[in-house]
């Protein structure tokens, strides 16, 4: 996001007549010498004044004072494709197509009925009675641009010297204000690696069970945030010990205390074993392996069995699969990244098998969909416990020796070539050129020829038609 169309916006409101100042995490991020993921403006122009401004606006949130300027079409042009991705993650629902910046009459709000939206916004022309409604003191700070000052009337830049997360005023009105700030003091916790403040770490644990509260939505989108912002074991460990983790994702919570066979993970057990997972995550990592990777065990512990031989955990995948199914309807997830979720939980226990499969399954097993994912999957489980990288390297090597054209073959045959050999439709057609693909795969059949015969062998006219 661009600064200097941030900056060249409080000019101009300075320019009318009006205070304007950078705010939040924009200012925070400044200071510690990182790059904003976008700039928001804090004024005491009413909205009205800041649409009169600026000749194109978007007033969606105008009713709590908030106006989006959206940056010039040759400044995006000029912007790094990369760059332009990354700002457009920020840009409001509905006005993708537009990077904007925020810009925010002074305000304080009365009252939060919902635990999220004010029920009656006052607009004010004072910074400081500003600020005391926002979450955290670290995210309470104004910048002067034009003069680089700080204005810090929440005692953030402190908090950002001796690395504390500090609820501005008192904590457990800030969260019942909106239960999301819970997730997010986890969430600049970990990012940060930060230590939460004594108080506001009491209050999250007194008020961790409204969080449901929240719509599923905004809580996925947090906990998201926390898998792919590259402190993920932190974040969980600060979930479970403020208790939120039990109200969000109780099935994680029950992997807690769930023994493992020692042989296979000496590391401990299976909420270790996950979090040592998140630990090492990669950067960045796609939102898809990140919920992968966190559910992948997720069945074990309603599988836990401590037989003569061993502990085992009797088809732990597919019960993880239908639990997994259940955590992403629950979170509203969309329906692709649900089926990308699901494929990683139900098929990471198949690399066990990749030598002793036959060739038509292992080709089947590496077409899986965005399959380097489930590679990454299987290289995390096995670096987080006996360490062995055997398979994958087998599965990686042998993966590599292979052609497009020998996994993914053109098929020899076709429905119609069936039709024309006397077969008539239905269900059955699916089951025979499956069969028909395998024996391809398998380097059994090489021509169309072959194919017939071979159907014609295995799935005699007669016995299909009965």
């Amino acid at each position: 996001m661009s600064k200097s169309f941030a900056i060249s916006i409080v000019r101009t409101l300075r320019d009318q007549g009006h205070q304007a100042y950078l705010v939040g995490g924009c200012v925070r991020d400044l200071l510690l010498k990182r790059e904003p993921a976008d700039y928001d403006i804090a004024t005491d122009a009413t909205p009205d004044d800041v649409v009169r401004i600026f000749p194109e606006t978007y007033a969606v949130g105008a009713q709590f004072g908030v106006v989006l300027v959206p940056l010039p079409e040759s400044e995006r042009a000029a912007m790094g494709e990369g760059q332009e991705a990354d700002a457009e993650q920020h840009a409001l629902s509905g006005h993708q197509h537009k990077l904007c910046i925020e810009v925010a009459t002074f305000r304080c709000d009365v009252g939060y009925s919902d635990g999220r939206h004010p029920d009656e916004v006052r607009f004010s022309r004072d910074p400081k009675e500003d600020v005391q409604r926002r979450d955290f003191t670290i995210n309470g700070l104004l910048l002067d641009p034009l003069s680089d000052e700080v204005l810090d009337f929440v005692g953030g830049e402190n908090d950002l010297n001796a690395g504390i997360i500090r609820a501005i005023g008192n904590p457990e009105l800030r969260f019942s204000e909106d239960k999301l700030r819970m997730l997010r003091a986890v969430r600049f916790a970990a990012r940060f690696e930060y230590q939460i403040d004594s108080a506001t770490f009491e209050a999250i644990r007194k008020l961790a069970a409204q969080i449901h509260q929240v719509s599923r939505e905004r809580v996925r989108d947090e906990l998201t945030r926390m898998l792919t912002e590259g402190h993920a074991r932190r974040a969980f460990q600060l979930l479970d010990e403020t208790g939120l983790l039990r109200e969000v994702l109780p099935e994680i919570t029950a992997m807690k205390g769930v023994e493992q066979p020692p042989e296979f993970h000496p590391e401990g057990d299976v909420f270790v074993h996950t979090l040592l997972l998140l630990e090492n995550l990669p950067q960045p990592c796609p939102i898809t392996l990140a919920w992968g990777a966190l559910l992948h065990d997720v069945g074990k512990p309603p599988t836990f069995r401590r037989a003569p031989d061993r502990i085992r955990f009797d088809e732990h995948a597919k019960v993880g699969t239908k639990m997994a199914e259940a955590i992403c309807r629950r979170l509203r997830f969309s329906n692709e990244d649900t089926d990308q979720i699901l494929l990683l939980v139900e098929n990471h226990m198949r690399f066990a098998d990749v030598e002793r499969m036959k060739p038509s399954t292992f080709k089947r097993f590496i077409r899986l969909p965005r399959f380097d994912e489930h590679m990454q999957l299987h290289r995390l489980d096995c670096e987080a416990s006996h360490r062995s990288l055997r398979l994958y390297d087998f599965t990686r090597e042998k993966r590599a020796e292979l052609p497009a054209s020998a996994i993914r073959p053109e098929p020899l045959i076709t429905g119609d070539d069936l039709i024309a050999a006397g077969y008539a439709p239905g269900p059955v057609f699916k089951q025979i050129l499956s069969a028909v693909e395998d024996a391809q795969l398998d380097g059994g059949l090489q021509s169309k020829k072959q194919a017939m015969k071979f159907v014609s062998q295995k799935f005699p006219r007669k016995a299909v038609a009965s």
